[in-house]
């Protein structure tokens, strides 16, 4: 059983930048972001190969956000500049896929409990 924590949400204004987080017990072949607004369905955000780095991106993001991996410390992390307020979400921390691309819900195994992202304007 792998186990993800996110953290790092928080209130910003639009245009400002965070760094989310997610710790996980496990090493898994991806991980990958999705984030759900209110009143809206779960969406891809990003994923990361975790050997070799490659990676991809929801196209309303891409260019702003960068997903990222420090295996040595098993975490995983979400660079968001630039940040609009319909970026505002709950961001979810996903791990288990083993295909490519690894950018459906159902691809994934293991979820965090989320973090609240919230972008002002």
């Amino acid at each position: 059983q792998v186990q993800l924590v996110e953290s790092g949400g928080g209130l910003v204004q639009a245009g400002g930048s965070l760094r989310l987080s997610c710790a996980t017990s496990g090493r898994t072949f991806s991980m990958g972001w999705f984030r759900q607004a209110p009143g809206k369905e779960r969406e891809f955000v990003a994923y990361i190969i975790r050997s070799g780095g490659a990676a991809d991106y929801a196209g309303s993001v891409k260019g702003r956000f960068t997903v990222s991996v420090d295996n040595a410390n098993n975490t995983l992390y979400l660079q968001m500049n630039s940040l609009k307020p319909e970026d505002t979400a709950v961001y979810y921390c996903a791990a288990g896929a083993t295909v490519i691309p690894a950018n459906r819900e159902h691809d994934y195994s293991y979820w965090g409990q989320g973090t609240q992202v919230t972008v002002s304007s």
